[in-house]
């Protein structure tokens, strides 16, 4: 006598060892994909080489640079920046802007004069002497083109910087430096702790 068979069949073949493979592959196919798509568009990790912005920066701290916001605003006084090194496009430098376009600048007996005035740097340390160097000579008066940003580093007398090879171009820019994230005891965000105003 034949009877149906009315309960569940699960005809739906069972996983072999390559289709895991596949699906595994397709993962980190993805996962590859936006991870580069961050780190193109959006944000950039960075290790810091050398003292030439200690002591807010020191040698060895990891950062992450953020490229979105100078698509959004322009770049601020104050702004600590990642940016191609103008004599080798294989480096990134990480500096702080003191002049925007139109500006005005001088060095004169180890102090920066911004449009005239003197500049309150308090992320310096103590006494540190700004010197002159071979684009910028001591008390020549010279302005920001267009399109272009004086950047200096925190510790002067270890820093190359545009008193050495000129401004930089704002398509040189890397980003915005947004957090540091080691050592441990310094994690934190790091937005522009002090804004430099005329």
């Amino acid at each position: 006598m034949e009877t149906d068979y009315l309960g569940y069949h699960d005809e739906t073949p069972k996983p072999t060892l390559k289709s895991h493979i596949v699906e595994l592959f397709q993962t980190v196919v993805v996962f590859a994909a936006i991870i580069t798509a961050v780190y193109w568009l959006i944000a950039q990790p960075h290790k810091v080489s050398g003292s030439s912005m200690y002591p807010n920066f020191k040698d060895g701290d990891y950062i992450i640079t953020d490229k979105v916001t100078y698509r959004l605003a322009t770049p601020q006084r104050g702004d600590v920046i990642v940016f191609k090194n103008p004599r080798d496009k294989a480096q990134d430098f990480i500096k702080r802007i003191i002049g925007l376009p139109g500006d005005t600048f001088r060095i004169e007996e180890g102090k920066v004069y911004l449009n005239a005035k003197l500049l309150n740097e308090p992320y310096l340390n103590q006494g540190v002497y700004t010197g002159p160097e071979a684009t910028i000579q001591e008390g020549e008066e010279l302005t920001v083109p267009e399109g272009k940003l004086l950047v200096l580093g925190d510790n002067r007398p270890a820093s190359s910087d545009s008193r050495d090879w000129g401004f930089i171009d704002f398509n040189e820019i890397i980003g915005k430096v947004f957090l540091r994230y080691w050592p441990s005891q310094t994690v934190g965000l790091y937005p522009a702790a002090y804004t430099i105003t005329q």
